[in-house]
C-alpha cells in the first residue's frame, strides 16, 4: 500500500467530529492492508512509530529537509524499513547516516507526506486518545466483539500488535493473549464523582472506600526472584526504585502482580509533595528519598490470574500476600463510616477517597464507573494548548494558559478555558523555558503547543458557554501542578468536564 493512503486516512479522521465516520475511515483502511502493513499503519495512526523512539528530533529533521516529491511513490513497507534502520543507528558515524537516511526518505515524500512524517517523528501527531476509535475499527474489520479486542489490548499493551492478531488470526489469536507476569498491562482508572454520597449510593453500599493518595501509580510484577516495576504509562523504572524491588522480593509468594501507588513521606509520616515522589521516577539510580508502596489490587497470585475475579476476591488475595502494604480502606461501610474514612484521608494529608464496586472485575485501560474518585475540590487533568505572553509583572513570561479536554473519539483536545491563577514565579520561569520545546506555532500574543503537557486544574465548577467549542467553560480555574506522569491520552475528557455541569444546565 502507498504511504499516501495512510496520510489521507489520518487527515480524514482528524477533520471529522463524528465517531462513526472516524471508525468507518479506519475500517476501510484496515480492510485493505497487507498483514505485514497492519502494525506500522496502526502505530502511525495512533501517533508514533512502532519502533518507539528512533533518535530523531526537530534539529535533526531541520538539517535533513529537502524539496518534496511531485507524486506519491513511498510504500508503507518503505517507511517502516527506514524507521527500523534509523532506530538501530548508534556509535561513530550514526549522526551523518541518520541525516542521510532522513533526507532520502523525505526526498521521496510529497508535501503532505513530509508534513505527516515530521509530525510523526516529533510527537506532534501523537493521538493516544484515538485508541478507542481504532479498537472499534479493528473489531468491525475483523468481525469481532469490541470487548474481545479491548481485552486483548489490555493484556498486550500494544494496539498495533492487537490489531495484527485480530486481522490475521481472529478470535483465536486474541484469546491467546494472557496476563503474562513481567509484561505490564494497561491500568484501570477511576472517574470523578460529584460527591461521596453519589459514589456510595451508586453501588448500594457494597463498596471499598480507600484513601486516594497524592502519589505515583505503579504496577509491580514478580516471577520467582525477578521483580519489575512499571509506571502508569507502562514505562519500566525497576532500576530507579530498589527499595520497592527488595520489598516485593520478600513477599510470601512465588509470582504476583500488584497495582498501587507509591509516594515519599516526611519524618512525620505525611506525604511529601508530588514533585518529590516523581523526581525518583526519572532517576538513573536510587536517591536518599525512600518511596513507600501502598497496594490496592492484586491481579495475579502464585499462578492464578485474578483480572476477571470480583474486587472482593482480589482484595482477599492482596491481604494474603501484602497485608502490611495495603492502602488504607474500609469494606462495606455504612454512610457514617464512609464519611469518616473520607475525613481521615484528608486529615492524613491525602487527596480524598476512591469508592470501588466490590463486585466488579478489573477493567484495565478504561475509565469506567466501577471506581469513583472523590475529592473535596473539583480537579481536572487538562492538556495545555498554548500560553499567552504576560504583561505587567509577568512581562517576558509565558503566563495565561489555554486549556483543553481530551476528545474521547481521538480528535484534537477541545478548549474549555484559560487561566493564569496559581502560577508561581518558579512555574512561570519553567513554562517560559519549557513551552518552546513543545511549540506548534506562535503569533504576537501567544505560543501554541503540541498536545503533550498535562496540568492539574482546580475549579469551582463549569458552566454552559458558547465561547468554546465544547459548549462549556471552567469557572475560577487555577493551576495545582503539572502532571509529568500523565500523557495527553490520559487527560480528562470533554465528557468528564460536562459531567460537572449543574443538573439544570446539563439537562
Amino acid at each position: 500500500m502507498l504511504f499516501s493512503t495512510i496520510v489521507a486516512t489520518s487527515r480524514a479522521v482528524g477533520t471529522t467530529r463524528s465517531r462513526r465516520t472516524k471508525v468507518e475511515e479506519l475500517r476501510s483502511l484496515l480492510a485493505v492492508l497487507e498483514p505485514v502493513e497492519v502494525e506500522p499503519a496502526v502505530s502511525w495512526l495512533a501517533g508514533e512509530p512502532r519502533q518507539g523512539r528512533i533518535g530523531v528530533g526537530w534539529r535533526t529533521l531541520a538539517g535533513a529537509r529537502v524539496d518534496p516529491a511531485d507524486a506519491p511513490s513511498l510504500t508503507v513497507s518503505d517507511v517502516d524499513r527506514a524507521f527500523t534502520e534509523l532506530a538501530g543507528l548508534a556509535g561513530t558515524g550514526s549522526t551523518g547516516r541518520r541525516r542521510e537516511l532522513l533526507a532520502t526518505l523525505l526526498g521521496a515524500a510529497t508535501t503532505a507526506e513530509q508534513e505527516f512524517l515530521v509530525r510523526l517523528l516529533t510527537g506532534d501527531l501523537r493521538q493516544g486518545a484515538l485508541e478507542g476509535v481504532m479498537t472499534d475499527a479493528v473489531a468491525a474489520t475483523a468481525g469481532l466483539p469490541a470487548e474481545t479486542v479491548r481485552r486483548a489490548f489490555m493484556l498486550s499493551g500494544q494496539l498495533s500488535v492487537t490489531a495484527a492478531a485480530a486481522l490475521t488470526g481472529g478470535a483465536d489469536a486474541l484469546t491467546a493473549f494472557r496476563l503474562e507476569v513481567g509484561r505490564p498491562i494497561r491500568p484501570m482508572l477511576a472517574s470523578p464523582a460529584p460527591s461521596l454520597a453519589d459514589a456510595y449510593s451508586r453501588f448500594g453500599g457494597d463498596v471499598s472506600v480507600e484513601y486516594k493518595l497524592d502519589g505515583a501509580r505503579i504496577q509491580v510484577h514478580r516471577h520467582d526472584e525477578t521483580v519489575r516495576v512499571f509506571t502508569r504509562t507502562l514505562r519500566e523504572i525497576t532500576g530507579s526504585v530498589p527499595e520497592l524491588v527488595d520489598l516485593v522480593a520478600a513477599l510470601p509468594c512465588t509470582s504476583v502482580v500488584l497495582d498501587g501507588e507509591t509516594l515519599a513521606l516526611d519524618p512525620a509520616g505525611r506525604p511529601r509533595p508530588f514533585q518529590e515522589t516523581m523526581s525518583r521516577f526519572g532517576a538513573e539510580s536510587a536517591h536518599d528519598l525512600l518511596l513507600h508502596p501502598y497496594f490496592f489490587d492484586c491481579l495475579h497470585l502464585d499462578g492464578v490470574d485474578l483480572l476477571d475475579a470480583p474486587l472482593a476476591e482480589r482484595l482477599d488475595a492482596l491481604q494474603r500476600v501484602a497485608p502490611e502494604h495495603r492502602i488504607p480502606g474500609v469494606l462495606q461501610p455504612d454512610d457514617a463510616a464512609a464519611k469518616a474514612q473520607f475525613e481521615a484521608a484528608l486529615a492524613a494529608g491525602h487527596e480524598g477517597v476512591v469508592v470501588k464496586d466490590l463486585t466488579a472485575p478489573y477493567a484495565a485501560g478504561r475509565r469506567g464507573r466501577a471506581w469513583q474518585k472523590v475529592k473535596p475540590e473539583h480537579t481536572l487533568d487538562l492538556v495545555v494548548l498554548g500560553a499567552e505572553w504576560g504583561y505587567g509583572r509577568r512581562t517576558g513570561y509565558l503566563s495565561n494558559l489555554h486549556l483543553g479536554a481530551r476528545d474521547p473519539d481521538g480528535g484534537e483536545p477541545i478548549m474549555v478555558g484559560k487561566t493564569f491563577k496559581g502560577l508561581t514565579d518558579a512555574l512561570l520561569q519553567w513554562q517560559t523555558e519549557e513551552f518552546p520545546r513543545h511549540e506548534r506555532s506562535r503569533d504576537a500574543h501567544a505560543v501554541y503547543l503540541r498536545p503533550e503537557l498535562v496540568v492539574e486544574i482546580e475549579l469551582d465548577g463549569v458552566q454552559v458557554s458558547p465561547r468554546y467549542p465544547g459548549g462549556v467553560a471552567l469557572r475560577f480555574a487555577r493551576v495545582v501542578r503539572y502532571r509529568p506522569d500523565k500523557t495527553a491520552a490520559e487527560a480528562d475528557t470533554i465528557d468528564a468536564v460536562r459531567a460537572l455541569l449543574p443538573a439544570t444546565d446539563s439537562g
